[in-house]
C-alpha cells in the first residue's frame, strides 16, 4: 500500500472503532509512540515497539467506562507523513466524563507506520 492507502485504511478502521486492527495491519514492529509534552512518561506515555503500543492502547481502554462518541478527520498526506484530527467523548474511571481532541501525525516507512505523535492541550 502507498501512504494514501495506508492513511485511508487508518481512517476507515478508526471510524469503525477497530483500533487494535489498525495496529495489527498498519504498524511496524519497531514503531514508536510519542505523547504531547507533559504527558510523555507513565503507563500512557512515550513507548517503543508494537507490543508496547498495543499495551498502551489496552491500558487506555481499561480506564474507559463508557464511550459516548468519537470522530476522525480525513487524512492529509505530505511526503512520508499523514495527519489526522481525532476526538473522543468518554467517561473514564480516573477522571469522569471528558471530551478530548488531538492532532495525530504518522510517519510511514516501507508500507508501515513507524512513528505516531500526538498533540493536544
Amino acid at each position: 500500500m502507498d501512504i494514501q492507502q495506508i492513511a485511508d485504511r487508518y481512517v476507515e478502521l478508526c471510524r469503525a472503532g477497530k483500533h487494535e486492527q489498525i495496529q495489527d495491519e498498519l504498524y511496524a514492529d519497531d514503531a514508536v509512540s510519542i505523547e504531547a509534552p507533559g504527558n510523555q512518561s507513565g503507563a500512557l506515555g512515550n513507548v517503543e515497539g508494537l507490543e508496547a503500543i498495543r499495551d498502551k492502547g489496552r491500558k487506555f481502554m481499561e480506564d474507559v467506562v463508557e464511550l459516548h462518541s468519537s470522530w476522525c478527520s480525513d487524512p492529509v498526506v505530505g511526503g512520508d507523513w499523514f495527519t489526522l484530527a481525532m476526538g473522543i467523548d468518554a467517561t473514564y474511571k480516573s477522571m469522569g466524563r471528558m471530551p478530548m481532541a488531538e492532532v495525530a501525525v504518522y510517519k510511514v516507512r516501507e508500507g508501515k507506520i513507524v512513528h505516531e505523535q500526538f498533540f493536544y492541550g
